[in-house]
């Protein structure tokens, strides 16, 4: 999908909006759920919590948020280090091809 710059917001109305039954919304939707699903997965504790103050809620949530980040940023480092190895893997063979 390209990206779009626009000089004001009026050439945003221009830019391109789904309407109601366009067959291409159904797959824009799915896009954007696989993307989430692919990259984010959110993992919160199972079961209910009780807390003494909506500081101390805040401060729990806001442990989940940072360990998710974490857990993101690991998968993503995880990637870029496979594709990284894939690339001098290829590129390794690619040299023994035309060394031969």
């Amino acid at each position: 999908m390209p990206i779009k710059k626009f000089r004001s917001i009026e050439e945003m109305d221009d830019a391109q909006w789904y309407e109601a039954g366009d067959p291409s919304l159904h797959e824009a939707i799915a896009r954007v759920w696989r993307f989430g699903t692919e990259n984010l997965r959110p993992q919160f504790p199972p079961g209910v919590y009780r807390y003494r103050s909506i500081e101390e809620a805040d401060a729990a949530q806001e442990r989940w948020a940072q360990q998710n980040f974490e857990a993101f940023q690991k998968r993503k480092n995880e990637a870029a280090r496979r594709r990284a190895g894939e690339t001098e893997t290829r590129q390794g063979r690619s040299s023994d091809i035309t060394s031969s």
